[in-house]
C-alpha cells in the first residue's frame, strides 16, 4: 500500500494570473522524493493540467535543499524486491514526464541543494533560476548507485563529458557553474530569489498561451528526432500557430507597427 501522503507535505498555491506554485514542504527530510511525495506531486500536476487557466507552474522547496533526491533510507529496507524499486522508479519517470507535457512553462526555484533526484528535477523543468547558494551534484554513484534516471534530463542540459563527470565522481557543482554548463536560466543572491522568478514569470504571462502550449510540445518532440523529422514537425506547428487568434493578432500588430492586444488569460 502506498504511504499515505501528510496534508501539509506538498504546499499548493495557485493565484488570479494562473500561476501555480507547488513547494516541496517536508524540510527536516531535505524534501525528498519518497513515495508520498511523489503521489502529492502527480495528483497536483493531475490537476495542473486539467487547469485551462493555468500559464505558469513554479516547482518551490522550504528549507535549506530543494530536494535530496530519493529517500535512500527507505530504499534500504530490508524485504524489498527489484519489482518494488522498479515501481518507485516508475512512479518518478511518470511524474517527470508529467512536467514535460505539462501545456504550460515548468520554472524551479531553487534556494538550496539539490541532489540525485532533485537534481534530475531542476534539469526536468523547462526553466530554472536559482540562488548563489544552491549546489547540484548526482551523489547516488557515491553510496554505489549510478543516478541512471538523473542522467536522462541531465544529459539533455548540459554536455556529454559534464554530465558524465557528475554522474561518475558525484562530486558537486556550484550554482555559477551549473549555469555555465546550462543547468540553469539565471543566478542571483538569496534576497534576489523571487524578484528573480517573477521577472521571468512575468515575462511569460505575456506571452499567448496556445504558442507557449504548442512551442513546448514541438521543443521536446523535434529534440528526440532527426533534423529532417524535426523540420517537418516545425513547419507543420507554426502553420497551426499562425492561424491562432493571437498570431493574427501578432502579424496584424506588426504590420502596423503597434503592440500586440491580447486579452490575458486568467483576468
Amino acid at each position: 500500500m502506498p504511504e499515505a501522503s501528510p496534508p501539509d507535505l506538498l504546499l499548493t498555491r495557485r493565484d488570479a494570473r494562473g500561476v501555480l506554485t507547488l513547494t516541496l514542504n517536508q524540510p527536516e527530510r531535505f524534501n525528498v522524493l519518497s513515495e508520498a511525495m511523489l503521489i502529492a506531486l502527480q495528483a497536483a500536476l493531475d490537476a495542473a493540467a486539467a487547469d485551462e487557466g493555468l500559464r505558469v507552474l513554479v516547482l518551490a522547496a522550504s528549507g535549506r535543499a530543494f530536494c535530496a533526491g530519493h529517500d535512500l533510507k527507505a530504499m534500504a529496507e530490508p524485504g524489498l524486491a527489484q519489482a518494488d524499486h522498479q515501481a518507485l522508479f516508475d512512479r518518478c519517470s511518470r511524474f517527470m514526464m508529467s512536467l514535460q507535457r505539462l501545456p504550460v512553462p515548468v520554472l524551479a526555484r531553487v534556494q538550496g541543494m539539490a541532489t540525485a533526484a532533485g537534481c534530475q528535477l531542476v534539469a526536468q523543468c523547462d526553466l530554472a533560476v536559482a540562488s548563489t547558494e544552491a549546489s547540484f551534484a548526482t551523489s547516488g554513484i557515491r553510496y554505489g548507485l549510478f543516478c541512471a534516471t538523473p542522467s536522462v534530463p541531465l544529459a539533455r542540459n548540459v554536455s556529454a563529458k559534464k554530465a558524465l563527470e557528475m554522474l561518475f565522481t558525484g562530486d558537486f557543482i556550484d550554482a555559477q557553474e551549473a549555469l555555465a554548463q546550462g543547468l540553469l536560466n539565471r543566478v542571483v543572491a538569496p534576497a534576489e530569489l523571487d524578484a528573480a522568478v517573477e521577472t521571468l514569470v512575468q515575462s511569460l504571462l505575456h506571452k499567448p498561451r496556445a504558442a507557449l502550449a504548442m512551442g513546448k510540445a514541438l521543443f521536446y518532440r523535434q529534440r528526440e528526432a532527426g533534423v529532417e523529422a524535426a523540420y517537418q514537425l516545425a513547419a507543420q506547428t507554426m502553420a497551426l500557430n499562425m492561424m491562432d487568434p493571437a498570431a493574427q493578432e501578432g502579424a496584424q500588430a506588426f504590420a502596423e507597427k503597434r503592440a500586440p492586444r491580447w486579452v490575458p488569460t486568467g483576468e
